[in-house]
C-alpha cells in the first residue's frame, strides 16, 4: 500500500469522527479508544481498515494521532 493511500484512509477515518489513537510500544502499533467513534467512522474502520493485512493496517495506524507523541 502506498503511503498516500494509508494516510488517506487514516484521514478519512478521522474526518468521519474516528477517535482511535496510536500506541507505539517497542515497534508494536496498536490503538486505544477512550471515546466512542462516530457510527460512520466505526463502519469505515470495519469496512476499510480492520480487514487489511497486518503490514498495511500498521501503515494506516501510523497516521493516527499518537498517545505517546512528544
Amino acid at each position: 500500500m502506498e503511503e498516500n493511500a494509508a494516510k488517506a484512509l487514516a484521514d478519512e477515518y478521522i474526518r468521519l469522527g474516528g477517535r482511535r489513537q496510536l500506541v507505539m510500544d517497542d515497534n508494536n502499533l496498536t490503538t486505544r479508544t477512550w471515546e466512542k467513534d462516530a457510527p460512520e467512522a466505526d463502519a469505515f474502520w470495519i469496512e476499510n481498515v480492520h480487514s487489511l493485512p497486518d503490514a498495511y493496517r500498521r501503515e494506516v495506524l501510523s497516521f493516527l494521532p499518537a498517545i505517546n507523541a512528544i
